[in-house]
């Protein structure tokens, strides 16, 4: 591992332990996306410096956050995400999302229609430069293919860490939710309830679909600490939105603090 890298999990690291949670008023919904601008979220592309919006990628138009390719010849790894300014420990957090148009070309075909939200995640800040994916949890959005096939969403993935569920350790790096396949270009509502370690709960349309505890930050992972020994709990962290190859867009960006 290389010095700079070691010292941005090394920083990863002490800020999850020392860094407060943003006082907020709890109990009220809150809109975090004021549908005029990206003020409050940070973007980091891998490949970029944190703040650099590679191609415009990220947009707001007509109240609607979106991910769009159209700068684009080809994806060439330009995955990136966008995150919230706070730091979260006891949330809830519903946003609507709906995927479009084509994937852009030179991606990978398990990025068709796929994007997510990352969250219990490290800081946009704290990722190593050419970092893919940051430590988090995920819950993955998936859209239909038009064929047929059952392509669930609100399913949960796994950089750099792990779960359990009944306590049974699920090392997996995904796992499918329960959730009904959405084909074309719907809008479909998501949202996760998390409480610190303790529970966390996946909604696809106001029905439950994922459940599960005890999120961890696991070594000798790409996107995690290759150099610590045992795994430390994710009690807290940061949200993002993912771009990964496939246009998407976010609206009605909402968020509850719970005690």
């Amino acid at each position: 591992m290389n010095i700079s890298r070691r010292l941005n999990i090394i920083f990863l690291l002490i800020f999850c332990l020392i860094s407060p949670i943003t006082n907020a008023q709890e109990g009220e919904w809150q809109s975090i996306f004021n549908g005029e601008n990206l003020d409050g979220w940070t973007i980091k592309f891998a490949g970029q410096n944190v703040g650099v919006n590679y191609r415009d990628t990220f947009r707001v138009e007509d109240g609607v956050m979106r991910v769009v390719y159209d700068n684009y010849q080809i994806f060439d790894n330009a995955y990136a995400h966008i995150f919230y300014k706070e730091k979260l420990s006891h949330y809830r957090l519903k946003f609507d999302y709906r995927f479009t148009g084509k994937q852009v070309p030179g991606s990978e075909t398990w990025n068709i229609r796929n994007s997510g939200v990352m969250f219990h995640s490290q800081s946009a800040e704290s990722m190593y430069f050419d970092q893919f994916f940051p430590a988090s949890i995920e819950m993955q959005l998936l859209g239909g293919l038009g064929d047929g096939k059952s392509r669930r969403t609100g399913n949960i993935c796994t950089p750099g860490t792990d779960f359990e569920i009944h306590g049974v350790l699920m090392s997996k790096h995904c796992y499918r939710s329960s959730s009904k396949t959405y084909h074309g270009d719907q809008w479909v509502s998501a949202e996760i309830e998390v409480h610190g370690d303790e529970n966390i709960k996946h909604f696809i349309n106001g029905e439950l679909v994922f459940e599960y505890s005890k999120p961890r930050i696991i070594p000798n992972e790409e996107d995690s600490a290759d150099f610590i020994t045992t795994p430390l709990a994710l009690k807290d962290g940061y949200i993002a939105l993912q771009a990964e190859s496939h246009p998407v867009d976010f609206k009605n960006i909402m968020l509850i603090k719970l005690k």
